[in-house]
């Protein structure tokens, strides 16, 4: 397999494996806070803050994940021989 081939299938999977986890955490995250505020709607600004915040840090890990697809594919690597 090609050195490109080989890197743009690592950046592809670096990024959708990357993606997944913090996807599936923020759906998880909006439908617990709606489950919330339904219970207890004198709470939503408490737990609205509280959900944004998760998310962000859930975000960053997508971010990390999306810097190093970008790295795998942009930054050259040096054949030893």
């Amino acid at each position: 397999m090609p050195y490109e081939s080989a890197t743009q299938i690592a950046a592809g999977l670096a990024i959708a494996l990357g993606a997944i986890g913090p996807g599936l955490g923020i759906g998880i995250m909006a439908a617990k806070a709606m489950e919330a505020i339904g219970r207890n709607p004198e709470a939503s600004g408490n737990i609205l803050t509280n959900m944004i915040l998760a998310i962000a840090f859930a975000e960053a890990i997508a971010i990390y994940a999306l810097v190093i697809a970008l790295a795998i594919k942009f930054v050259p690597v040096v054949p030893l021989t």
